[in-house]
């Protein structure tokens, strides 16, 4: 019963092991993924807003396209913290007894994961292409140079980690539940033994001696009634 699974975790009710937990593969994506969230996030809303020497006012680094910034800070803040709710699930997730639930939950990592993996690929496209026309006159001191970079690689990298996490989570759900023990169709032996038809015991006749014979010794038991009888030697 140990090695059964339903969905990737094994029987509910058993104790949480956080190296097991930190060695599976989708745990490792996550927090990859939540790690390059943060250096999206921190590399343009630090160093994404720059402005000529003559100006107060700063612009994005992107080709003073508010937009492409705008976009990069929402979606690494949305994807930190969607990164830290499937963590919590994931631990979570060894805890929950119904199958119908774990089902629900792994769909639910296949549809976010590859939703996002779609939403940084738009993001990285949309940040290279502001970043090459990005002309030299709206920055010449070259300042967040890096960041910038830094922020369209990474965005780059989640694509694959994201879709990675949605290719483990559809694993998953074919994997399903691959025993009787979380089987829908599962029935409990006991219920099984209780609903069974009752049998006879069909040995009770062998108690008997063959023709009666127990019978006979019943009723030729002595019973002190038929007197002395004499033995002719």
């Amino acid at each position: 019963m140990e090695g059964m699974q339903a969905y990737g975790a094994g029987k509910a009710g058993g104790a949480f092991d956080p190296v097991t937990f930190f060695q599976q593969p989708h745990t490792i994506l996550r927090i990859v993924s939540w790690l390059f969230s943060i250096v999206i996030f921190g590399c343009i809303a630090n160093e994404g807003y720059i402005n000529r020497p003559n100006e107060v006012e700063e612009y994005c680094i992107f080709n003073r396209n508010q937009n492409a910034c705008n976009y990069g800070v929402f979606m690494g803040s949305m994807a930190f913290l969607c990164c830290m709710a499937f963590l919590a699930l994931d631990v979570y997730f060894p805890q929950i007894s119904s199958v119908k639930d774990r089902k629900k939950a792994v769909l639910a990592d296949v549809g976010v994961s590859a939703f996002w993996s779609f939403m940084w690929f738009v993001g990285f496209c949309f940040l290279a292409n502001q970043w090459q026309v990005a002309k030299h006159v709206d920055n010449p001191l070259r300042e967040g140079g890096d960041a910038a970079r830094a922020a369209i690689t990474f965005s780059f990298f989640s694509i694959f980690t994201w879709a990675g996490q949605s290719f483990l989570a559809f694993q998953r759900y074919k994997l399903g539940a691959d025993s009787a023990l979380f089987s829908q169709d599962y029935t409990d032996p006991s219920q099984d033994a209780a609903g069974a038809p009752y049998t006879s015991f069909s040995g009770g006749d062998d108690l008997e001696s063959p023709g009666g014979g127990g019978q006979a010794n019943s009723d030729g038991a002595f019973d002190g009634t038929g007197g002395y009888q004499r033995q002719d030697y």
